[in-house]
Formats: C-alpha cells, structure tokens, sequence
C-alpha cells in the first residue's frame, strides 16, 4: 500500500509528489494524459516560480523577462497606462515543459510517476483509499493510505470524495503567434466583463494571447475580436475553465485536493502555478498518511498561507468592472513604478509600494 496516491500531476501535483518522496513517503501519481498537455494554461509567472525549480532547468525553461504591464481600457491602440520596475517583475517561461520538469523532480526524489494513467474512481475505505486506475495496458486497482486531488477544475477526486466546488469558474481561451517578440511589457485589457484580456510576449517561443470570462459570455467571440484587433494569426488555440475562490473544504477522511481542484488560484489573474505549489508544500509537511487526522492541520495551513492574499485578490479584481471613469482616474493615479509582487495583493500596502509611489526619490532610494 502507498502512503499517498497523487490524481494529476500538474504543479501542485508534481510539488506535492516530490515534497512528500524527499519526507520519506512512498508516493505514486498518476497523470491521464502526457505532461503538461494539453495546454490550457499561461506561461506568464511570478520570479518566486523558480524556487521550486531545480536550478540547472531555468535556462531552459525562461522564455523572456518582463518588466510590467501597460493597462488598457480599449483595444491595442487604446491609450495605455503603464505599471513597471525597474529590474523585471516577472518571466515568460515554457508552460509546457515546466510540468515535465517538475514532474521530473519528483521522481528524482524518489516518486512513482506515470504518465497515459487515468484514475477512473476513487473509494474512501475507514483504513485506506482505493483507486481504479486504466493504464496503457491494463486496468489496475490502487491503494494508498491518503488521496491527493490534483486534478483539475473539474477533479474526480473532488467528486468521489463529496467535496464542494470552488465559487466559481471561468472560461479561459489561449492561443499562439510564432513570430519573435521580445518587448518587456505584457499588455492588459479591460474589455472583458467581469475579467480581462491580456498579450503576453514570448520572446523567441512568440505571442500569447489570452482572455478569461464568467460564464455566458461568448468567449470566442471576445477572443477572435481580440487577435483581430492586433492584426494577427494565431495557433494552437485552447481553452478551460479558470477555478475562481476556494470552497470551504478541500479535506474528506482520507483524502485532499491541491492547486485547481481546490481553487487554490488568484483571484484577481486567475493563475495558480504559485500558490498551488504552496499548498502542496503545506500538504507534504503537515500531513501524516498515519493519521488522516492530520488533514485539518493541512486545511489550517494553506490557508495560514495564502487566505489573506486570495481575498485581497476578490477586492483587486472588482476594480475590473469599475465605470470606466473611475478605472480612468484609478490609472492615472497609481500609474508608473511600482513596487508591488504580482502574486501578492498585500504587496500594494508595503513599503516598497509607498516609496514607489513618492515622486523625486530615484530607483535608487526606492530600492533600498
């Protein structure tokens, strides 16, 4: 019997895999499909990501540095407010080939990871939890002390454990132009009700283009207007739903969730790469697969964690659907060199914000 059973090995999955094999766990995980396909994720990370990235694989992973972003109220050639430091803010890196990475890192840790297996039902037992899990091959039943969910928006293991939806979900779509761009600056739109669009240079990988919506809103539409609007051919275009606002529980009597599956994303972007590994770090040292009593130190710990950051995020993203007139005057504002962290609403209340935004002090000063 394994100590734990890991459904999905994104990053929170792949993080808590490796974190909970260098404790000593015997730990599998199962992925349905290849790693890091499909696509349906942005590769437009905080620096902070590189932290649970074994360091020889940055080279290969940074696609670009990004210095800010420049908000618009209208499409591309709409007067635009930029928001920017000095040094970069943030990286560009391949989406797809992070989750291979991380995936990798666990099993250098010492975790059983297979790809092309998917977990077709979960079942709570007083003593254990029991997988059904289809490989290439042949169908095989698991067993494991404790089941992580990482599974996604639309988790089985959610489901099988009785567990509550996140608040609400998204709709987001992605697609690519090739051409080499290598601009510091991603560009935001707030064109989009209730969230917003975005165009993410790439460097050498290209473009990425995006937008998020809640749902009814006829997101293709949007999204072909928006390539449009920069004149544009895009490719490998995809789409999913964006987990908005984690539920009241994401623990049963044997089992957890992680990253998408328990809504654990900012509100205010709706990425979750960060705060999905958080938790998996939470998970891996609190959680003891000999007692699944331990799961309620897990719930108090994310949330120890990121609750204050997810609900600052709720605030941040409002200002979205703000009369124009009021985005306006908010922009002109605060427009400029900041010194807040993307995926730290909190940020904007630090000192480093408020020397921000001081005139006549230089980067210098600000910095220290």
């Amino acid at each position: 019997m394994y100590d734990f059973a890991v459904v999905g090995v994104g990053p929170a999955g792949a993080r808590f895999a490796r974190r909970a094999a260098e404790r000593g766990h015997d730990v599998v995980a199962f992925e349905s499909g290849e790693l890091g396909k499909p696509l349906a994720c942005s590769g437009h990370v905080s620096l902070d990501v590189w932290e649970f990235v074994p360091e020889e694989y940055h080279d290969e992973l940074f696609q670009n540095a990004i210095h800010g972003a420049r908000f618009h109220l209208g499409g591309a050639d709409s007067e635009s407010y930029p928001f920017y430091k000095s040094e970069p803010i943030s990286n560009a890196i391949d989406r797809v080939q992070l989750d291979k990475t991380l995936a990798d890192a666990a099993r250098d840790a010492g975790a059983d990871v297979r790809e092309q297996h998917t977990v077709t039902s979960v079942e709570e037992h007083a003593d254990r939890v029991e997988l059904t899990v289809r490989g290439p091959e042949e169908t095989v039943e698991v067993d494991a002390k404790l089941v992580a969910g990482a599974d996604g928006p639309r988790s089985r293991v959610r489901d099988a454990l009785g567990l509550p939806e996140p608040e609400e979900f998204l709709h987001g779509a992605l697609a690519f132009d090739p051409d080499p761009d290598h601009q510091n600056f991603v560009d935001v739109h707030l064109t989009v009700p209730e969230f917003f669009a975005w165009r993410i240079p790439r460097g050498d990988a290209g473009v990425e283009y995006g937008l998020a919506a809640a749902p009814g809103e006829d997101v293709t539409a949007m999204f072909d207007d928006l390539v449009e609007d920069y004149g544009v051919e895009v490719e490998h275009r995809c789409s999913g739903l964006i987990p908005i606002g984690p539920p009241d529980s994401v623990t049963g009597r044997r089992g957890f969730l992680l990253g998408d599956a328990a809504g654990q994303t900012k509100p205010f972007t709706g990425g979750g790469i960060r705060y999905g590994m958080t938790a998996a770090d939470c998970a891996a040292r609190v959680i003891d697969p000999d007692d699944p009593g331990t799961l309620a130190a897990y719930e108090s710990a994310w949330r120890d964690e990121l609750a204050r950051e997810i609900r600052l995020g709720h605030l941040v993203r409002r200002g979205y659907s703000f009369p124009e007139v009021v985005q306006r005057a908010g922009m002109r504002l605060f427009s400029g060199e900041i010194g807040v962290h993307m995926d730290e609403p909190t940020s904007v209340f630090s000192l480093a914000q408020m020397k921000a935004m001081l005139p006549g002090l230089s980067s210098a000063e600000k910095n220290r």
